[in-house]
């Protein structure tokens, strides 16, 4: 019986250490409230060349969000499928493209990272955002998700009848 119950004790503390982790690789986003002296998508224009800027999406025609990583600070946002803006044209175009043709209000967040530390900003109106903190410079952001259409049946599910 003894037996038993020792492997029950190691078997709930090998369960319990696997899942609580030592450490939170993951970065949080924080919405930014609207009002006067708060940051803006328009500063953000206006500053452009303060950013190192990418979207994600298919084309400045189709993006689904924008991030901003500061040029003047020690933190990188990186990202596989994130593409370069590299003119102020195209990042007018890009967001007022979010602005005006998504389903839902878009809106400016700080990037943060697991610690609180300040990292950049993401404008975008849908969808989850997972984000993971490689070290203390960097954050990988992972492609955001294309919403699905109302009534749509994701094309990777298979349905039996």
């Amino acid at each position: 019986m003894s037996e038993y119950r020792f492997l029950n004790v190691l078997l709930f503390a090998l369960i319990f250490s696997g899942c609580v982790s030592t450490q939170n690789n993951w970065g949080d986003l924080k919405r930014l409230p609207k009002g006067p002296h708060k940051v803006t998508l328009q500063n953000l224009i206006d500053q452009w060349e303060e950013y190192h800027i990418y979207y994600a999406g298919l084309g400045v025609r189709s993006p689904l969000g924008v991030m901003f990583d500061p040029k003047n600070n020690d933190t990188v946002l990186m990202g596989d499928e994130w593409k370069k803006v590299s003119n102020q044209k195209d990042l007018i175009e890009i967001t007022r493209w979010i602005s005006t043709h998504t389903q839902r209000e878009p809106w400016l967040n700080e990037i943060l990272g697991s610690d609180g530390r300040f990292y950049g900003y993401l404008y975008y109106s849908y969808g989850p955002v997972a984000l993971e903190q490689i070290d203390r410079q960097k954050i990988y952001m992972y492609n955001l998700e294309e919403p699905l259409k109302v009534g749509a049946i994701p094309t990777n599910i298979n349905i039996n009848c």
